[in-house]
Parts: structure tokens; sequence; C-alpha cells
């Protein structure tokens, strides 16, 4: 027993010194290893400082305003002048695309705040990674923050915020070897936008093993299949992290009865995952429904987070915001991947109702590169909402 033990403790030992020679590059950040020491470089790009350089922060010039981009609070701050809040957000022109990011690797992007105005479904972020041309993410502003009804509600999860008045927050970490680039596209046919922004990154050694981060946005207005796809076409290795579905509902009744599936690595007709209803996948139950009305929650893994109800004259339609991530459950995929959902109500008599909603759905998951080319992105009449 006593030898047991001694080759146990030294076991534990010799595992404990080993885990803890290992070079930490400060990636994988939690409440668990929050005391390691890395030696990664923390770095912030805004319109103050738009390459996110060492000691380049805060150094606008007011005497720059009639530069684009340059010096857009130099009112406010012709009485302090330099260093005083001069360029905190940038203004992008109908039909232009602006470049919010451009970074040197090996890092990570960790999180991303932004205010946009104007119409959220408007305003095209995209992410490239590595020289790529074709982007990794392609998403409406407002869906891909959970705001896809260009209308507020506070969202709070583990990888999304949405907090007063209109602040949004992404915390999916984005890893890139050599170069990340994020634009902000104004696709508005007469509006320009302002937008605030920061963009937190580190810049450290890269594992072998880590995915690279992809958004994709669809919509279906109206459904005419009644059997709407979330994802199609993924090719490779990688896995499947969330979904956030904006549904526009265009019939009376409960809504949401349809079974999300998952076809991965050569299914044909039948998923290897089915679920058991809508509100099921979402993590709630029966409807949602408590004393007769959709109730609101958010947790850090899924939520209903948006209701909009009839208000009796302009908002004729009942729409719903729902998030679920994958985060300690990822759907793991080895060479491909198609995600779909049922549009399934009631009838009368007990009857399956197959609906024509308009869903409009942003996905996200992790996969090596090289990525299949995404659908082309509609023009702003198929991306309004109406």
């Amino acid at each position: 027993m006593k030898k047991l033990f001694s080759t146990g403790l030294v076991i534990f030992l010799l595992s404990f010194l080993l885990t803890a020679q290992t070079k930490f590059n400060g990636l994988e950040m939690n409440m668990g290893n929050l005391y390691r020491l890395s030696d990664a470089k923390t770095r912030s790009i805004s319109p103050e400082n738009f390459t996110g350089e060492k000691g380049k922060g805060g150094m606008a010039d007011p005497a720059d305003k009639d530069k684009p981009n340059t010096a857009n609070a130099a009112n406010a701050a012709r009485d302090l002048g330099k260093g005083w809040k001069v360029n905190p957000y940038v203004r992008i022109k109908s039909g232009e695309v602006f470049t919010m990011a451009e970074i040197e690797g090996p890092g990570a992007i960790q999180h991303i705040w932004m205010t946009p105005t104007g119409n959220w479904r408007f305003s095209i972020i995209r992410v490239y990674y590595d020289g790529e041309t074709e982007p990794s993410v392609e998403c409406p502003i407002g869906d891909f923050f959970g705001m896809g009804w260009n209308v507020y509600a506070p969202l709070v999860s583990s990888a999304i915020c949405v907090n007063p008045g209109s602040a949004f927050n992404s915390y999916w970490v984005m890893p890139f070897r050599k170069k990340c680039k994020i634009t902000m596209e104004n696709v508005n046919d007469t509006d320009p936008m302002t937008l605030y922004y920061q963009i937190d990154y580190t810049l450290t050694d890269v594992p072998a093993d880590a995915a690279y981060f992809h958004a994709q946005w669809r919509r279906q207005n109206t459904n005419e299949t009644s059997d709407y796809t979330i994802i199609d076409g993924v090719k490779g290795k990688g896995h499947y992290v969330g979904v956030y579905l904006a549904w526009g509902v265009n019939n009376n009744g409960w809504w949401g009865e349809g079974e999300i599936k998952f076809f991965m690595d050569g299914d044909k007709e039948f998923p290897t995952i089915c679920g058991t209803g809508t509100e099921d996948y979402f993590c709630g139950s029966y409807n949602f429904d408590r004393e007769g009305k959709y109730t609101e929650f958010c947790t850090p893994y899924s939520g209903l987070h948006q209701v909009i109800r009839p208000d009796g004259t302009y908002k004729a339609q009942q729409r719903f915001g729902l998030y679920r991530w994958h985060i300690l459950d990822p759907v793991r995929f080895e060479s491909d991947l198609k995600v779909t959902i049922q549009d399934l109500g009631w009838r009368q008599a007990g009857r399956y109702l197959p609906q024509k909603s308009d869903i409009a759905s942003t996905c996200f998951w992790y996969q090596a590169e090289p990525h299949a080319r995404f659908p082309k992105l509609p023009s702003w009449q198929k991306l309004e909402v109406n």
C-alpha cells in the first residue's frame, strides 16, 4: 500500500511539474487559469488607434478635421486639443466598405465591442484570415449579435452580450496565424452610418490544432418548403458551436413544433442527431409558455431573449429571437455538415401545420481552412425587415 501510494504521488508530481512548465499562450482564459502568466501581448484597435500599435493610441489631432475618419470629434475637442477624444468613431458612407482592423499574426481576437447606428441589417461584418479572399465570417451586424429584427433587447450569454442602449459584445475567440482582416460594409442605399468600435486581441502563438471561427447568415422569407436550412455545404473537420434565429411567424398558434437535424459525415436522408422540438433545442419547454404568455429568458448558453408582440397598429406579426451556444457541448464533424430545422406549427384536430415563416439564421462554427465558399449575400431589399 505504501509503495502504491509513493508511485501514485510521484506520477502526480511529475504530471504537475510538466503541466506547470508548459508555456501558456494566454488564449484559453478562464477562472481556473486566470492566475497564470503568459508572454502573450494584449493589443486593441479602435478609431483612436487604427493599427493597435503599442503607444499609438489617442494621437488624433483636431487640426486634421478635414481628413476622412481622422478627427471626427474635432469640434468637441477644439478647446482641449490632441489626446482628448478627438476621433472616437468613424462614419461609413452608403455603399462603402471600411476596414476596421488589419492585424499581423499569430494571435487571436478575444473581444469585439461596437455600437452601430442605422439599420443593423444593412451593416455587414466580414472577417478574413491569413490572406484569404473569401470571408470566413459574413453577416448583418444585427444578426451576428442576436438583434436580427433591428430592435434592441437585452441579451446576456457567455458568447454574446447586448447591453443598453445598443452595445454589442462578442467573446467568440477568433485565432489566426498570419493575418486577420475585419471589415464593415454599409449596404444602405441612402444613409451613412456612425460606428464606435473596439477590437481587443492578443499576439501569441496559436496551437497547431486551433481551428478558425466562422459565421454565416441565411434567410428565407417566406420559407416555402417548411424545412429551413441553417447551414449546408460545410466541408472539412470542425465543430458547430451555435446558432441565432430571427423567427417571424405568419400564422396563429404555437409555431415551434419542428425538429432540428444535424446531417454529418456522409449522412443522406436521415441525420445522426435529431431534436424533439424547437423550444426543446433552445433549452426551453412547452412553447416557452408560462400562464399563457411567452416568457423571455437569457442563460449563458441558450435563450429566448426577444419577443416582439403585435401592437394593434404597425407591428402586425409576432417575431422572436433565440440563441443556442454549444460551448460545453460542441457538435463535432469530420468531413461535412448540414443543419436544418422544420418550420412546423399546429392546425385543427391536432395535425401538424407546415408553415411559411420568415426565418433568418446566423450559424457559428470552427473548422480547419480552407472553407467552402458562402452563398452570395442578397441585396438590401432581401435583407430588409418588412
